[in-house]
């Protein structure tokens, strides 16, 4: 999502594509040392490979975050990120996978004269257009003149 103008400039119903990530094993093992999430499924090869996706997969909240870091952010016009509703982790992501987020604005709720809350349906696609995580955002962006 493109969060790089004032609330008034967005539209219910405006799609944005990101630039693509690839996920890299150093992505899955710097992910783990910061999260202390060492779960065997994204760090133990031997293990991965006896479950159900037979290799190593990254972190559910490691594809979030890097899905949030492809959005387009201008400072001073996001004043906060305000959450996630309705957060599913739909398929794995494989080392060597590359990610876009595919948005569309659902809705926008003026939050007094100095900010308005964007609600975003947000799809995280692999490379092959499948869904790896769906959720809905909300971002509280500046409204004209405040950013």
């Amino acid at each position: 999502m493109r969060f790089d103008r004032p609330f008034e400039a967005y539209a219910v119903g405006e799609r944005h594509r990101s630039r693509g990530r690839t996920i890299t094993e150093t992505d899955i093992v710097q992910f783990a040392g910061v999260s202390g999430d060492f779960y065997p499924l994204h760090m133990d090869r031997e293990y991965a490979q006896r479950t159900q996706f037979g290799e190593r997969i990254a972190h559910g909240m490691l594809t979030m975050s890097a899905a949030t870091g492809l959005w387009v952010m201008e400072p001073g016009m996001v004043l906060a990120f305000y959450g996630i509703d309705s957060l599913r982790f739909v398929r794995p992501v494989k080392i060597g996978d590359t990610i876009y987020v595919e948005s569309e604005v659902k809705q926008l709720t003026e939050r007094g004269e100095a900010a308005g809350l964007v609600t975003v349906h947000q799809r995280v696609v692999n490379q092959h257009g499948e869904t790896v995580v769906d959720a809905i955002v909300h971002v509280l962006v500046a409204r004209e003149g405040n950013g």
